[in-house]
């Protein structure tokens, strides 16, 4: 024991280390603080549901009705026990506060990375921080996109474990790579795991090229086969939620249309503009080097002394309201809908990156850069349509997600790795002037870029957003016709937006000067190698420090208590909460009910927020409920409360909507159609109380001989739970009855009198089945077998997984520690 604490004392104290910057940067959260998340706000209320049942019962529901009309829970939020990366996920949240079990996280999995590449420890500490503080993924974490920042987490330790593996460290690096793997995977981004998956296969394609040349072919092929095994390993551990994300994937606006005629949705996967939509622009990627290039994020402060202040100021506004205007014109002038604020790896970091290009001699330094430009190109989506459309139209799945730029995550690792190759290559080299005469290259360009973007910045940037001239004509309608003084402020917000830029021109360069010192004063042995890494260590540290506070501060910090005030109820909620009847629905418009989360938080909503809502549903969406509300669809969803505003003081109204069909009904008649093309029309003008539109591949399920008319039938919810419905029938007659609740035939199952019976899809999106005369019990259970069977091959798996992990564990603290390699002094 003695001798491995030996060993591995200078990871235990920088993993120390590691754990005080967390402390430090997020002392709120240690304080009992949270931050205030707009995307968490929303899960919690999209989930509210899932928590209520589960703080009742023990257990949560696979199924929830609190958001557009009622869809899994998979995609929302579950448990799945079986799965042993739930519970390392569970232990790692309950030591750590929100976000710090994220950060610390990516920092270990970075650090294991550059340790894995052979740098010194200090190095390696220093390439972690500048991966982990990269602002996009600081961004992420105060954004709320708690998975996406997750999933990101275990990039660097995923490919720890593959070159550890095409190393020879076969059982080593596939024991590595199979957890890590899974993590990913149970981070349940799938968009983030794929981006991976792209680098990895030029990874792979790069080591196949250098094992052919050098005819090495089969121990590169024995790694490939220890690589599979792990990824069948983790694939096999998240068996449960891959499994009923590829089933529900299938039905979800990722998949096909059902539609062929008035649609907008495309016939497979997401539409291009939707997934264009956040596209990275070209001159945007400035602010790799200088983050401030094109202006900041939407949240970017004012200055008092701003020009758009004074401006506005000497036209007789007082400064509240000047501040106020200069707020909402914004500092942004790229062409997304807005944003955060910029992609910065850090001065300091693109210099040393450079630098890499030039001397490291390492195969990796290839596979590195054309990570990091095809990631670029394809950041840049709609400004780069011929790379970005042949991906969309090519490549499996790429067209399922969107916020494409999102796609530089994996930019922001490949950076620091190179760049701090560069510095161990530095380390490594003997040809002093070799060495000098590239760091003056490299100077160079990154310097001399910095200079010109400091004293000409006008010849990359134009400060102008795509909607300036929209934004004159505005202001000058706001200010009664005076164009003069709209433009006058249209070109102080420019002076603004150079301003920014400048200033943080001036600091990267200063970055750049003392990376240049360091490195300078290695290869001129002025400095030892310990010393030197500290240093750069420090750098990394300060620079990432100083601008991801622009965007987390302890300011993005509130008490628990105020935080939950967030969503509290109306006075309009209140009244409806005051509803005993367990089951059914409102339509809030108050805002846009279908990218509003918060009435999910206390009722049923046929609208909602969620980026995978089913295919169908959306549909109804896009025809029967965006240009004009149809009320026979209000209807037949049992939408029972309107919740509106008033245009003048926008308080919010509610009226009841007293032709809502209810929870179930029996229907006298049965229409027939040939396709979802004629179902939808249909519904666009019906009768839903007493007519049920049925697709004809349905007919066989109904005996239309028997189907007769009681006119004092009952259908009644007797129970309800999200994933379990209960219903009492009377008649003295078979009849068609339609329940209020929307048709996914992958886990529901309908019993009568406790045997399962066959049901159908009635009006487009509804449940329906033929019930037989006399009183019977009717249930619908939500029983998956993708979930249920796919928890007992992830049971199976984690088995497996835990035991190589043991295995290879005892092996490794048996094994003789290697002789330590000398160091250049």
């Amino acid at each position: 024991m003695n001798n491995w604490l030996k060993r591995n004392g200078i990871h235990l104290a920088i993993t120390g280390i590691f754990i005080v910057i967390c402390f430090i940067y997020f002392l709120p959260a240690f304080q009992g603080k949270v931050l205030s998340q707009g995307d968490v706000i929303r899960a919690q209320a999209t989930q509210k549901e899932i928590m209520d049942v589960k703080a009742k019962t023990g257990t949560a529901p696979l199924w929830t009705n609190s958001m557009f009309g009622g869809m899994p829970a998979y995609q929302i939020w579950t448990f799945f026990p079986s799965n042993a990366t739930t519970w390392v996920v569970k232990v790692v949240k309950d030591i750590f506060p929100n976000p710090v079990d994220t950060v610390l996280i990516m920092l270990l999995g970075a650090y294991l990375l550059f340790c894995v590449l052979k740098l010194n420890p200090w190095l390696a500490a220093a390439g972690a921080i500048a991966f982990t503080f990269s602002t996009y993924n600081i961004i992420l974490l105060d954004a709320g996109h708690a998975n996406q920042a997750f999933a990101i987490a275990f990039f660097a330790p995923i490919i720890a474990g593959i070159l550890l593996t095409l190393r020879g460290r076969y059982w080593l690096g596939g024991a590595l790579t199979a957890f890590f793997l899974a993590m990913e995977i149970r981070a349940n981004h799938i968009q983030m795991t794929y981006y991976l998956m792209i680098a990895i296969l030029v990874l792979v394609g790069i080591e196949l090229y250098h094992a052919i040349k050098a005819k090495q072919t089969k121990p590169f092929f024995t790694s490939i086969v220890y690589l599979a095994a792990a990824t069948l390993l983790a694939l096999a551990v998240n068996a449960s939620m891959l499994w009923t994300t590829y089933e529900y994937g299938k039905e979800s606006n990722r998949g096909k249309s059902n539609l062929t005629q008035h649609t907008s949705e495309p016939s497979n996967g997401l539409d291009k503009e939707y997934a264009y939509q956040w596209s990275q622009g070209v001159g945007e990627c400035f602010t790799f080097l200088v983050p401030n290039a094109y202006g900041g994020g939407a949240i970017t402060p004012v200055q008092e002394n701003s020009k758009v202040v004074q401006t506005l100021t000497q036209k007789g506004a007082s400064p509240e309201q000047a501040q106020g205007l200069a707020q909402q014109l914004g500092t942004y002038w790229g062409n997304k809908p807005f944003t955060e604020g910029p992609f910065y790896f850090g001065a300091g970091i693109c210099f040393l990156f450079i630098l890499g290009l030039l001397i490291v001699k390492s195969r990796l330094k290839w596979w590195l850069l054309a990570v990091t430009v095809l990631t670029m190109f394809l950041s840049f989506g709609k400004n780069l349509p011929f790379l970005s459309d042949l991906f969309f139209n090519y490549f499996p799945l790429y067209n399922k997600f969107r916020a494409v730029e999102s796609i530089l995550a994996v930019a922001g690792l490949c950076v620091p790795i190179l760049a701090l190759l560069a510095v161990q290559e530095v380390i490594a080299g003997k040809d002093e002037q070799y060495l000098l005469k590239k760091l003056y290259i490299a100077g160079g360009i990154a310097g001399g870029l910095t200079l010109i973007l400091l004293a000409v910045p006008e010849l990359f940037l134009s400060f102008k957003g795509p909607e300036h001239q929209n934004m004159i004509a505005q202001l000058t309608q706001m200010l009664g016709g005076d164009s003069g003084t709209a433009n006058s402020i249209a070109s102080a917000l420019i002076e603004d937006r150079k301003s920014l830029e400048q200033h943080d021109a001036i600091r990267s360069l200063i970055f750049i000067v003392i990376a240049f010192g360091l490195v300078w004063a290695l290869i001129k042995h002025k400095l030892n190698v310990a010393t030197a890494s500290i240093g750069f260590l420090i750098l990394a540290l300060v620079d990432m420090w100083t601008v991801d506070k622009r965007f987390l501060s302890e300011d993005h910090f509130g008490e628990k208590q105020e935080l939950s005030q967030q969503i509290k109820p109306r006075e309009v909620d209140q009244f409806i909460l005051r509803d005993t009847d367990p089951d059914f629905r409102v339509l809030d418009l108050t805002s846009d009910p279908f990218t509003n989360a918060f009435t999910s938080y206390y009722h049923k909503s046929i609208g909602g927020y969620h980026a995978a809502k089913l295919k169908r549903y959306q549909e109804l969406i896009d025809n029967q409920l965006t240009k004009s509300v149809n009320q026979d669809v209000l209807d037949m969803l049992n939408t029972k409360y309107i919740i509106n505003s008033d245009p003048k003081n926008q308080q919010a109204s509610m009226q009841v909507n007293q032709t809502a069909c209810g929870h179930a009904w029996f229907v006298k008649n049965v229409k027939y159609v040939d396709n979802a093309d004629q179902e939808m029309q249909a519904i666009s003008s019906f009768d839903p109380k007493n007519e049920a539109i049925v697709d004809k591949r349905f007919r066989k399920l109904i005996d239309e001989k028997q189907n007769q008319v009681d006119p004092t039938a009952t259908l009644t919810l007797t129970s309800y739970a999200p994933d379990h419905m209960v219903y009492q029938s009377g008649a003295t007659a078979t009849m068609v009855a339609v329940f209020s609740e929307i048709y996914y035939d992958k886990g529901w199952k309908m019993l009568i009198d406790g045997k399962e019976q066959p049901y159908f899809r009635a009006d487009y999106i509804l449940r329906a089945a033929q019930i037989p005369l006399g009183n019977h019990k009717i249930e619908f259970v939500f029983h998956p077998t993708s979930y249920y069977t796919g928890e007992g091959i992830s049971l199976a798996g984690s088995i497996l997984l835990a035991l190589a992990l043991g295995g290879v564990a005892f092996r490794e603290y048996k094994k003789k520690p290697e002789p330590a390699t000398p160091q250049k002094k």
